[in-house]
């Protein structure tokens, strides 16, 4: 078996029809398989699985859990029983676009053995007929990428753009649980195999609705989901491991976006706590390479309002650095 296509559903009878219609669509010259995990849906996206299996018996495998698993451990019993050398990734409210798709990863990762995941350029569709918008890849988009892209603060990768190889995950980290979200831990298991290629063109569409896992979090949420995500991974490579510069940085940034964050809701005593956490224990402690022009525009709000002494303090010392012409180290 060549591809298997892993897809998770659970209460997506609204669009789990396209986004099957999607797969079924695939022009290839392989053999594949739709492997789905139905997690016990209160609503009737079963029904509508159980009428696609019956009229696509040799292309789909349906999974189908007496009591509900949770994503977690759906998304592990579906990666379980995949056959395929490659696995694609679709969750039920997403679907793709392009009848090529399949074969253009597989063609890409067949060219490429020293890349584990290969991912193209998606659409973001926000609901309530909000412009449609895309996931910007890089400042300057290229073709291959590493791990220390992912472990920015921003992934680019959405789950229905993936391609990756079998083989490579042997044991998903319990950590994962403490997450509501797994596929960014995928990745970066992945990623530490090898590269990860990119195709620039649109082939996948990632809805964002009031049903979805991530969609119904609230910024101040999802930046704390990310904080602890990057908190595991610190614990997950080893502590002389070149990666841990990238975590620190990126957990820099979201303490100061949470600082912020806090400030906006009117929220002064956890804006305070993120101003410290932020200032004092990643930016001073880890010596993050940065620049003072940049420090200081980056600081000047939040540390004005929450730590009005340390400011001023800091204000004087970045203004001596920059007469001197001194990066702040």
């Amino acid at each position: 078996m060549k591809v298997s296509v892993l897809m998770l559903a659970y209460n997506h009878a609204q669009y789990i029809a396209q986004a099957v219609d999607s797969v079924l669509m695939q022009q290839v010259n392989f053999d594949y398989e739709i492997v789905i995990g139905e997690d016990c849906s209160t609503d009737n996206t079963r029904d509508i699985l159980i009428r696609y299996q019956q009229e696509n018996p040799e292309k789909i495998r349906l999974l189908l859990p007496e009591k509900n698993l949770g994503m977690h451990d759906n998304l592990i019993q579906t990666f379980k029983a995949c056959r395929g050398d490659y696995i694609a990734l679709l969750e039920g409210d997403d679907y793709w676009t392009s009848p090529d798709k399949v074969q253009k990863q597989v063609d890409f990762l067949d060219a490429h053995a020293d890349h584990t995941i290969c991912f193209h350029k998606a659409l973001v569709r926000e609901r309530d007929g909000r412009p449609d918008w895309y996931i910007p890849v890089a400042f300057q988009p290229k073709q291959v990428f590493t791990l220390q892209y992912l472990l920015g603060v921003c992934n680019p990768m959405t789950t229905a753009s993936i391609m990756f190889r079998q083989g490579f995950i042997h044991e998903i980290p319990d950590w994962v649980y403490d997450l509501d979200f797994v596929d960014w831990v995928l990745q970066i298991l992945l990623a530490q195999h090898g590269k990860i290629g990119y195709i620039n063109e649109t082939m996948s569409v990632y809805r964002i609705h009031l049903q979805g896992n991530w969609s119904r979090k609230s910024q101040i949420q999802g930046l704390l989901q990310t904080v602890k995500f990057f908190e595991h991974l610190s614990k997950h490579f080893d502590s002389s491991s070149k990666f841990q510069k990238n975590i620190r940085f990126s957990l820099t940034v979201l303490h100061k976006d949470l600082a912020i964050a806090y400030e906006k809701e009117g929220d002064r005593k956890n804006a305070r706590k993120y101003t410290n956490i932020w200032f004092f224990k990643y930016l001073l402690a880890n010596g993050i390479l940065i620049n003072a022009t940049y420090l200081k525009y980056s600081t000047s709000k939040i540390i004005r309002t929450h730590a009005p002494i340390l400011h001023k303090t800091l204000s004087r010392t970045l203004n001596k650095f920059k007469q001197l012409s001194i990066n702040f180290i």
